[in-house]
């Protein structure tokens, strides 16, 4: 799903390979055009701190090879 302007009074809806015009479209449709916005957003958003939570995983992990590395 991707929004284009072509206008910014008119935007383009292009959704599996069709174009539609947003303006045109239902306020249902629309709604639900908001709602699958929001959930990208939150799918990106937990993504980086997945991205992030196992950057620091790995980085504790590397500290506590190395500190048991003294230990015989």
């Amino acid at each position: 799903m991707s929004e284009k302007t072509n206008d910014s009074a008119n935007p383009v809806l292009t959704f599996e390979g069709k174009k539609y015009f947003v303006n045109e479209l239902s306020n249902e449709i629309k709604e639900s055009l908001k709602v699958l916005q929001i959930a990208e957003t939150q799918l990106k958003i937990h993504q980086d701190t997945l991205r992030l939570l196992t950057i620091s995983r790995n980085s504790v992990a590397n500290q506590l090879r190395e500190k048991l590395k003294n230990i015989e």
